[in-house]
């Protein structure tokens, strides 16, 4: 009879207990530490982070990025060689590579990106893992139910490709929450809410080389509309940080031309 997979969880908030639920369900052998959330049902209490991972197999950091260096130096005394440290936290890239430069050469540092929010989904959220064990957290927790995608590179590749991605995703709810609230303001919300509806509905692969390439050409144009656009938003007492973003970048983009034509 395999043994269970001996799993160290490092923070047991929202993400960790999900995580942890389900893996307690699918057969392993989870142990856990938070210095502030209480235990979690099926996840053995530890007294600290070295505690927590002295036995471990595996361990999955989940605490938050300012925490996961720390929550590495304090494990450290209590981690075995060959033990894989996954880090599940939005952390730069270069927090990443600093966690696999603290670990030194006995413990494999993985990269993890969550792909998507945890709740709802648990162990299942989608992963994309980089670093050279990356194959080898896929082989352990697969077999469990997580949905792992190895990304070729070093550790830090899988959370900058997340990030990027972030940039557009969340950059887009952010301009959609902020053109909402200007559209309330402004007695015209639920019509701006159907015709934003209808233009996400509109994208297709083009949509893309669309954007940039139109961005590009008209930004002179663009940057005297985005400039209107940003004092409207201050006339119905809504701060336009979106709006005065795009400002600022077409109008870079505009004297950048400016001085390339001259």
């Amino acid at each position: 009879m395999t043994a269970a997979l001996r799993v160290a969880l490092l923070g047991l908030g929202e993400a960790g207990a999900a995580i942890g639920r389900d893996l307690v369900t699918a057969g392993a052998d989870v142990r856990g530490y938070d210095p502030v959330v209480p235990a979690v049902a099926g996840v053995a209490v530890r007294t600290g982070e070295a505690d927590a991972v002295r036995d471990a197999d595996l361990v999955l950091s989940a605490n938050s990025s300012h925490d996961a260096l720390t929550a590495l130096t304090n494990a450290l005394p209590g981690l075995r060689p060959g033990t894989i440290w996954a880090d599940l936290n939005t952390a730069a890239p270069g927090v990443k590579v600093a966690l696999a430069e603290a670990a030194g050469s006995g413990v494999d540092v993985v990269d993890v990106a969550l792909m998507a929010p945890v709740p709802g989904k648990g162990l299942r959220t989608p992963m994309l893992v980089s670093g050279p064990a990356a194959g080898r957290f896929a082989e352990l927790m697969t077999p469990l139910g997580a949905q792992v995608t190895v990304q070729p590179g070093p550790v830090g590749e899988a959370i900058s490709r997340k990030l990027l991605r972030s940039v557009f995703y969340k950059g887009l709810a952010a301009a959609v929450v902020e053109a909402l609230a200007a559209g309330d303001a402004a007695g015209c919300g639920d019509w701006l809410r159907g015709n934003i509806s209808a233009e996400l509905a509109g994208f297709d692969d083009r949509t893309i080389d669309r954007l940039v390439e139109g961005t590009h050409r008209h930004a002179r144009r663009r940057a005297d509309e985005m400039a209107a656009a940003t004092e409207q938003l201050t006339e119905l007492g809504v701060q336009p940080r979106i709006a005065a973003a795009a400002r600022d970048l077409l109008t870079e983009l505009r004297d950048r031309q400016q001085e390339n034509a001259r």
